[in-house]
């Protein structure tokens, strides 16, 4: 009888995954076909993602448009994140460490343990080198459209916020007579996130389920999950329900308590095995740095390794994506700059020391020379990497997974809902409908597999950083004024002086030029 159900099931499973191959995979080969479109580097046999040149283009660009205030205020955002310049009285929900958290929930975890694997195997150990200078870039990004973010968000009567991409697309544009241009980008924007997310956390409890299947055994608890993976998607559904029906400060408080715990977890797992062989760790080094310039073997030598790096560190970090200045609008502050420069260090973290502490793990144990280490997936390789010093440290990354999965439902349902609620004029009704939608993602994905799916999702979170940096070269010079001119006042000693513009007033001036409201009193 347990046989012909098992059968049964498989059928059923294989059934659900043939209609979404067929629904999805036309739609998302097409997508992804213009969103990943390639050129031809001549001379070297490899092609050059246009969306990855434009993202590190757009990194480049606000590095030097804005002095390097991403990477010279580090040390400012690391107070301000502590604290230091806290003003509760200020309008916003979160503080800047909560921001930062959930911010930080939908670029910590896979991109980290499974990308630095997947960018090793394919690039080799010089990837590495190429994607921590892609980090370094990218704070200047992530500086600039969380300023945005603050810049443009709206305050509620109740005191609740909406901000990202989509207000200042359409806010910031109407500012400078661009406001039919503004209100088509905006309204794309909030649909593809409110899409988007959907698949992105159906990947994530996928790949935490496989994590679970592979640690469980052969048992009969094996057994029972393995054929009911869905169970594991169920868990975190269940969980991540009880938090974000609570709203962003429900959110941003258990991010602050979760980010560091997990990510303590992992970075000491990692130690752990950097450690176990530590009398490598100059090879590994030397290996990084090395086969950046001169790659052993790959297509295209330097140039193939430096777009195998860059493409992975905009997988891992979103910098330009925009997503993250829906979070950081959010904080309780009276200056947009403030929550830029928070912003700037996400990168530095996640990026550069994160994804350098992975990649040192699984070169240092040479886990990417396995063979067929493609075919077998960067978490898979991971967890090799770990079980070198312990048979007990798989189980430890498969809660350091769990966690990076459960945090992301939290961030991702945030950021679909603000999607959908810009273009419901935020119904409450419409941003709790889609975060019931997203938990159902997250027992569906559990369960079976879903390529056609995470293609279309990939695609349109591409499409969405296309669409945020149209906007963000739009407003550059209000991002220039707003960052330089804050940075002047705190060097200048004049931290708490009166700003002309305070925070709220372009926007609502904004919006009046849109016809979205009446004009102020003067």
């Amino acid at each position: 009888m347990s046989g012909g159900i098992l059968t049964q099931t498989v059928v059923l499973q294989a059934s659900l995954d043939e209609q979404i191959e067929t629904v999805f995979g036309p739609v998302a080969e097409f997508l992804s076909s213009i969103v990943f479109f390639t050129i031809p580097i001549p001379g070297l046999g490899v092609d050059f993602p246009v969306i990855v040149a434009w993202l590190v283009a757009c990194g480049i660009f606000f590095s030097f448009y804005l002095n390097f205030l991403g990477l010279r205020g580090a040390k400012h955002a690391i107070d301000l994140a502590r604290g230091k310049y806290e003003r509760l009285d200020a309008d916003g929900q979160t503080t800047h460490f909560q921001a930062l958290s959930t911010a930080l929930t939908s670029t910590l975890g896979l991109g980290d343990i499974a990308g630095v694997a997947m960018a090793i195997t394919i690039g080799g150990p010089g990837a590495v080198f190429w994607m921590v200078l892609a980090g370094f870039f990218a704070t200047s990004t992530k500086l600039a459209e969380c300023t945005l973010g603050v810049k443009f968000r709206q305050v509620h009567e109740d005191g609740s916020i909406s901000g990202g991409p989509m207000y200042y697309l359409r806010d910031g544009l109407a500012l400078i007579g661009k406001a039919r241009f503004g209100s088509v980008m905006s309204k794309f924007y909030a649909a593809f996130m409110a899409i988007t997310v959907l698949g992105l956390m159906a990947f994530q409890s996928n790949q935490t389920a496989a994590q679970v299947v592979a640690v469980s055994g052969d048992g009969a608890f094996g057994q029972f999950v393995s054929d009911n993976k869905w169970t594991v998607g169920m868990f975190m559904a269940v969980l991540g329900g009880i938090v974000i029906l609570g709203g962003v400060k429900a959110i941003g408080r258990v991010a602050a308590g979760l980010v560091p715990m997990m990510a303590a977890t992992y970075i000491l797992g990692c130690f752990a095995v950097i450690a176990f062989h530590i009398e490598l760790l100059p090879a590994a080094f030397m290996a990084i740095i090395t086969e950046a310039f001169v790659p052993v073997s790959v297509a295209g030598g330097m140039v193939g390794v430096m777009i195998v790096g860059f493409q992975r560190a905009a997988f891992s970090n979103a910098a330009g994506v925009g997503d993250a200045a829906i979070a950081h609008s959010a904080v309780k502050t009276d200056r947009p700059a403030t929550e830029g420069f928070v912003a700037g260090i996400e990168p530095l973290f996640d990026t550069v020391i994160l994804n350098t502490i992975s990649a040192l793990a699984i070169v240092i144990t040479g886990a990417y020379l396995v063979p067929d280490a493609q075919e077998l997936g960067g978490v898979a390789l991971t967890s090799m990497a770990f079980s070198t010093v312990a048979w007990w440290m798989p189980y430890l990354l498969a809660v350091a997974i769990f966690f990076f999965a459960f945090t992301s439902i939290l961030a991702y349902s945030y950021y679909g809902a603000k999607g959908l609620g810009f273009l419901f004029h935020d119904a409450p009704l419409a941003e709790n409908i889609h975060k019931i939608v997203l938990l159902a993602f997250t027992v569906i994905g559990s369960a079976i597999s879903l390529g056609p799916v995470i293609l279309l999702a990939d695609s349109l979170l591409f499409l969405l950083a296309f669409i945020n940096i149209v906007g963000l070269y739009f407003l550059a010079k209000v991002i220039r004024a707003e960052v330089v001119g804050y940075w002047t006042h705190l060097k200048n000693g004049d931290y708490e002086a009166d700003r002309s513009d305070e925070v709220g007033d372009l926007a609502r001036e904004a919006r009046v030029a849109a016809g979205l409201s009446e004009r102020p009193e003067e």
